[in-house]
């Protein structure tokens, strides 16, 4: 029995002809393809090290766009309006190097006023030396010349470059965020999106949970451009073709992307310009609401001398033959002329590879092809202004967001008073909620089937119900993102974050999120760091909401109810880049989320709980007014006299026993103890050394035993001790996994309740004197 795929939006086209109509210059593009695919040989030899196959078999993948397919300026890598393309397949970086480059040096020969006049927004032939180079090098030329040190994959320290990419298929769903965020900000007119992917790249679980996002919300401003070549590291079989079985899935890239609703149009020779051009202006043409694909067949390290699996990630000796004769379709007979180097010396093998490049741009000034590709570029940046796009009629405004969140200034509307219940949860959505009403829907976000759930859906309060849809309904704030996929979900969030006009946000339980958030997270943060080399401004925050966190989401069992999380992200980032949020209780949630928001880091990470909790009457307890919370750590509770100790404190569940159950019992033993809460470690850190000693001394380090709803690392900065440390309280002193049960029980299994707490630090204070 065999069953056909059901009704689809999308359509499926093989490109067998060229169409009419195909330019008069196809011979130049062919020229500069075939330069390119030398250049990225040359690449290769001299770093030994870089991905040339993958490079070479999508050369007229990128040609066709860069030259025919896109409207962009090469004079301001940083328009809002152009066009982009995203080497999603980040292993292709030598290519993407090797084409920059000499797009650059064909326009600084032919059209020099294109270019723009800082040499941070350019990637030069002299920035070639730089490949796979560290910044701290010191070689003559590379000094002399100011040469880029250009990342193994891609980064935004490269112009053009939006994304970090390259890890596992990470790239794509970062790609698709730029295209919904370009979608919902500039409506109809948007920017197209372009994406280089190979099937290899495909086969992350997390790509297929992006594509089931972009076929479903309809952003049909993106083109995805696979360069099926069969290859990856360990086969030359990855997908099934026709009747052949894969060796790692069992469907074609062309049946992957119908499957989810995406347009297909297989081109089967990805290296006939006239059939890659026709693809590619007939995806531009395509108006039925849908993404497209493009699926090239093509064959890795195509004519480099070394092709499939071999090619992946490497390829000829240094000045070997072999590479010698990758460069004979360029020079010909004067080939053996090339210079040469045995690799032994870093100072001669740089030498020599200069003295390459500087024989390509010998011939390009003399070729008359230069001229020819320098009007096409030029072209693009005709188009790009003739098109005049603006953003929609009230598009997204982020900075107001920004300027919203005041710490000292709770809005009315979600003021708190003592006595109100919410969840932290609760209190974190209608913060959020705030701000995006503020900002005229500049939050984006998305949930793994837990929008109410995880009160994340507040934050859509006031904008159109249900999921975002391109067509159907563009102002929703949601995005649907294949379902339960906290790994798409954080890919597709963080590059809605990195287009610079929104904050994308999503939540799922915190075990779950921290952990397969991280690796998106991470390369977002990157991008913010190396995006100051060329568009040098503030970071984009992208908010991982960690929700049902700790013990007290006990009724799911300690599979789900996990005091790990917070030590996957706490401290774990570059500093500056990172922030995590520990509030204990809802009226925390305003002032942390807005100094959070006013460090301006790229990953914000509330840990939040479940169970509605009640706003403590903190005067008449005797405590710190919530607002002390932007320190990241505070003193919640002064004793009145001399402390007989010190107690720290993180975590919701602990603190909430502490305040109405273990402070009574230490009241009514006469134990009078300074109390310290830890709502940001990271907020803390950005205080001044005087500032932090003055909150939190070091002397306090050292008579400080800890208590925390998180795992006992999480506490060694504040305890320093042994004593302290031994006694320090943490959900795993037992030795086991919690079991299951109402919040307050598993609390209490873990001895963390009130009396257990009491007991313990009755203990240390008596092992104290």
């Amino acid at each position: 029995m065999r069953r056909e795929f059901g009704p689809r939006r999308a359509t499926w086209v093989e490109v067998l002809e060229p169409a009419d109509g195909m330019p008069d210059d196809l011979v130049a593009m062919e020229r500069f393809n075939t330069i390119y695919r030398a250049l990225c040989a040359v690449l290769f030899n001299f770093a030994q090290s870089g991905h040339p196959g993958g490079s070479v078999s999508s050369g007229h993948i990128v040609t066709g766009l860069l030259l025919d397919g896109m409207d962009y300026d090469i004079g301001d890598p940083n328009r809002r309006d152009q066009d982009l393309l995203s080497y999603s397949a980040g292993h292709k970086a030598l290519g993407l190097y090797a084409m920059w480059a000499l797009r650059d040096e064909v326009t600084r020969i032919a059209r020099p006023e294109l270019l723009p006049d800082d040499e941070n927004l350019r990637l030069r032939f002299e920035d070639l030396l730089g490949f796979r180079r560290n910044a701290t090098r010191t070689t003559p030329l590379f000094k002399h010349f100011n040469a880029k040190p250009l990342d193994g994959h891609p980064t935004p320290a490269t112009p053009f470059v939006k994304l970090s990419t390259g890890a596992s298929g990470i790239g794509v769903g970062s790609s698709l965020g730029l295209a919904v965020a370009a979608a919902d900000a500039d409506g109809d007119d948007a920017p197209w999106v372009h994406l280089i992917e190979g099937e290899g790249g495909m086969t992350p679980g997390r790509v297929a949970e992006a594509a089931a996002f972009a076929g479903t919300s309809g952003l049909s401003n993106t083109v995805i451009h696979v360069d099926w070549n069969q290859s990856s590291i360990d086969s030359d079989a990855v997908t099934r073709e026709g009747d052949k079985p894969g060796d790692y899935v069992q469907w074609d890239p062309c049946e992957f992307f119908y499957l989810h609703d995406w347009n297909v149009m297989y081109v089967p020779d990805g290296f006939d310009f006239g059939l890659v051009l026709t693809a590619q202006r007939m995806a531009a043409d395509m108006d039925n609401g849908q993404p497209t694909a493009i699926v090239y067949r093509t064959t890795k390290g195509w004519q480099y001398g070394i092709e499939g699996k071999e090619s992946h990630g490497a390829g000829h000796k240094m000045c070997s033959e072999e590479y010698f004769e990758t460069q004979r379709p360029v020079f010909g007979d004067e080939t053996e002329s090339l210079p040469s180097a045995d690799g032994s010396d870093p100072v001669a093998v740089e030498a020599a590879q200069w003295a390459t490049l500087e024989r390509y741009r010998e011939l390009l000034e003399s070729d008359d092809m230069t001229a020819l590709i320098a009007e096409r570029l030029a072209n693009a940046k005709t188009r790009l202004d003739t098109n005049e796009r603006r953003p929609r009629d009230g598009a997204p405004d982020l900075e107001r967001a920004f300027v919203a969140a005041d710490p000292g200034s709770v809005p009315d509307e979600i003021a708190l008073k003592p006595g109100d219940s919410l969840a932290l949860r609760q209190a974190l959505g209608k913060t959020l909620g705030y701000l995006n009403r503020e900002s005229n829907g500049a939050i984006l976000v998305g949930a793994a089937d837990l929008l109410g759930s995880t009160s994340i859906s507040d934050v859509g309060v006031g904008f159109p119900d249900g999921f975002y849809h391109r067509t159907s309904n563009p102002g929703a704030r949601a995005l649907s993102v294949g379902g339960i996929c906290e790994d798409g979900l954080s890919s597709v969030l963080t590059g809605v974050s990195a287009f610079g006009v929104h904050m994308g946000a999503v939540a799922s339980y915190g075990a779950f999120l921290a952990p397969l958030g991280h690796i998106s997270s991470r390369l977002h943060a990157i991008g913010d760091q190396m995006r100051q080399e060329t568009e040098p401004g503030p970071y984009r925050p992208f908010i991982l909401v960690c929700a049902h966190a700790g013990m007290k989401t006990g009724e799911d069992g300690p599979t789900h109810a996990d005091p790990q999380a917070l030590q996957v992200l706490q401290e774990n980032f570059v500093p500056g880049s990172a922030v995590t949020l520990t509030p204990w209780e809802p009226a925390e949630m305003w002032p942390l989320v807005s100094a959070a928001l006013q460090a301006r880091p790229s990953l914000i990470a509330p840990f939040v709980t479940r169970p509605g909790e009640t706003v403590p009457d903190r005067d008449a307890l005797g405590l710190a007014p919530a607002s002390m919370a932007t320190q990241g750590v505070y003193k919640l509770r002064s004793a009145t006299g001399t402390p007989d100790g010190v107690v720290v404190l993180q975590g919701s569940e602990v603190t909430y026993a502490f305040v109405n159950e273990t402070l009574p019992l230490l009241e009514e033993a006469g134990i009078d103890i300074d109390a310290y809460l830890v709502t940001s470690v990271e907020l803390f850190d950005r205080l001044s050394q005087d500032d932090k000693e003055a909150i939190f001394p070091s002397a306090a380090t050292q008579s400080a035993m800890g208590i925390t709803g998180f795992t006992l690392p999480t506490t060694y900065r504040w305890v320093r001790s042994d004593l302290g440390r031994a006694n320090t309280m943490s959900p795993f002193e037992k030795g086991h996994f919690l079991s299951s049960g109402v919040g307050d029980m598993v609390v209490h299994e873990a001895g963390l309740d009130g009396e257990g707490q009491a007991q313990r630090i009755k203990s240390y204070l008596d092992a104290l004197t």
